[in-house]
């Protein structure tokens, strides 16, 4: 079997973009709007995190290992900081933060190509390759959208309806 990496470039940075930027981002947009102001700094424990470090966390994560390690701007990021917000930072600003950031990654993500894919980085102490970097990015966005969903729907009570199996679909549309 041929190892043929530059076949699977555009692809795997599209579905990294498409993923942060169409699903996820999104998804997180509606379950601000959901929950009250209070709701977005709730915290079920001290061991756990409200929504709102979680939106921080997020957009630092994303800026520390794209913009800045792929991208090249300077890292500034305060990781402890992401976790001790209790609640002066409005939905509104929340919400922005995140899209600007999601937003700058793009940009970066759309200008790679196969060697950023393949060469080697330093981010966060770790030495990943441009590939890991983007993976670990898309994996952890995930990750703590699905904690995000999962208290939205804990405090709302409802199906937020954002996964439509294809039968599910055809049952509803009448195709």
């Amino acid at each position: 079997m041929r190892n043929q990496p530059d076949n699977l470039t555009g692809p795997i940075l599209q579905e990294a973009r498409h993923l942060l930027v169409e699903t996820y981002t999104p998804r997180i947009a509606r379950c601000l709007k959901l929950l009250a102001e209070e709701e977005i700094w709730w915290r079920p424990n001290g061991a756990s995190n409200s929504v709102g470090n979680l939106v921080l966390h997020l957009e630092g994560n994303v800026r520390q290992w794209i913009i800045s390690g792929l991208g090249g701007q300077t890292d500034r990021r305060d990781r402890d900081r992401e976790f001790e917000e209790t609640g002066s930072i409005a939905r509104r600003a929340l919400l922005s933060r995140l899209r600007k950031t999601v937003k700058e990654a793009d940009e970066v993500l759309a200008n790679l190509g196969q060697p950023d894919l393949l060469r080697k980085f330093s981010i966060q102490g770790y030495h990943v390759t441009g590939f890991q970097a983007l993976w670990r990015v898309a994996e952890h966005f995930a990750f703590h959208s699905g904690q995000i969903i999962f208290v939205t729907k804990l405090k709302c009570g409802k199906d937020l309806r954002f996964t439509r199996l294809p039968a599910q679909q055809k049952a509803v549309t009448g195709d």
